[in-house]
């Protein structure tokens, strides 16, 4: 049999078959990848979730807030082999299990790319506990103010600011607009190395003794005067955050507006950056900073206005975030090997006669007469 016959026998069954029929595993999975899948809301059992994480474990704490909130984020692992974040309120808050219970399904309600999603719930006696979606390369803070290996690229800070300003602009569609104490703690970095913000920060009625935030020279003046957060605040925070992505470090906003204010920017500017940013990007980011931290509330710009003004400024938008982040990045083809069926193999060694065989025994009909032409050629 000739290269002509060998070649055409499998483009013609390439383009002719079904790929699960070549992939069994897509088969298990209903014919879908299940990166694509969307996790259900659920709610789970306090025994679940205490076996998901060793009885709650100190070992499996991976973010505390420390004593005057002692609400604290454990890793966990369901028996299905999922990871998953557990936020473990203390016994004070959420007296209301009724409450509790809806607004965990409204933020629940939520899916996006953007976000580290609310998974489920757990309302157990005085236990009220929340389950996300587990993000493996851990917070903005860390990479940004604490990194090891290398400090984050222009190009990533600007993606981070992007994609949170494309989850506020989400949740704000979605009616939770209100995102309470944002700060680079919030923000999570996915398999891929990609930012996401925290569903967590979306409870909007949670009483966990502590204020909108944790330090007052961070917090927007409106809640200071009233105590209430509006939209407006939370476009303040993120302000703050992107003083954070400019200058590696959490600079109190009244510092940095004296800097802004005296054309003194420059200095706002992350050492470590020197020589890998241009500087009109540098003064729009500042600019842009700027506006965020207005004063009056109704000065500032709205969630949509911040994607559109950040989508500009986008840098090497075709290089993946782990590879911008410096991130080891496992594939799903090296950690589940594609498993193939006997049509899959012989379709790989391109085996005509076992290709025909399996044909035949399964009763395929050949209307167009192609095959036939095709076992035909020599």
């Amino acid at each position: 049999m000739g290269a002509r016959c060998s070649k055409f026998s499998f483009c013609w069954f390439h383009s002719h078959l079904n790929p699960s029929v070549l992939d069994s595993s897509d088969q298990e999975n209903g014919g879908k990848s299940e990166k694509n899948l969307w996790p259900s809301f659920s709610e789970y059992s306090l025994e679940e979730l205490k076996a998901a994480t060793d009885g709650f474990s100190s070992d499996n704490i991976v973010s505390e807030h420390g004593e005057k909130a002692p609400n604290v984020v454990y890793k966990g692992k369901l028996e299905n082999g999922q990871f998953i974040a557990i936020k473990r309120f203390n016994k004070f808050a959420w007296p209301d299990s009724r409450q509790f219970i809806e607004e965990s399904k409204q933020v629940g309600s939520l899916r996006s790319e953007r976000l580290a999603n609310l998974i489920g719930c757990c309302y157990e006696g005085d236990e009220r506990l929340l389950v996300a979606e587990f993000m493996p390369h851990e917070t903005l803070a860390k990479h940004l103010f604490h990194w090891e290996a290398q400090p984050m690229k222009w190009a990533m800070r600007l993606r981070v600011a992007y994609y949170l300003a494309q989850a506020l602009e989400y949740c704000t569609s979605k009616g939770r607009g209100l995102y309470h104490d944002l700060n680079a703690y919030r923000i999570l970095f996915d398999q891929d190395g990609n930012p996401r913000l925290s569903c967590f920060g979306l409870m909007k009625n949670s009483r966990d003794g502590k204020s909108y935030s944790t330090n007052l020279a961070f917090t927007p003046p409106e809640y200071l005067r009233t105590g209430r957060v509006t939209a407006e605040s939370v476009v303040y925070s993120f302000g703050t955050l992107l003083l954070d992505l400019l200058s590696g470090k959490h600079i109190p906003p009244s510092h940095a507006l004296d800097l802004i204010r005296g054309k003194n920017y420059l200095m706002l500017m992350d050492s470590a950056l020197e020589g890998h940013f241009s500087k009109d990007d540098g003064t729009e980011l500042v600019r842009l900073a700027s506006r965020c931290l207005q004063y009056e509330a109704r000065e500032r710009p709205n969630a949509k206005s911040l994607v559109e003004t950040l989508m500009s400024l986008q840098k090497e938008i075709e290089v993946p975030s782990h590879v911008l982040m410096g991130l080891q990045h496992e594939t799903e083809t090296s950690t589940k090997p594609l498993s193939l069926t006997s049509f899959g193999e012989s379709c790989l060694r391109l085996d005509l006669t076992a290709i025909h065989a399996i044909l035949e025994k399964t009763g395929y009909k050949d209307d167009e007469g192609i095959a036939n032409e095709v076992f035909c050629q020599t």
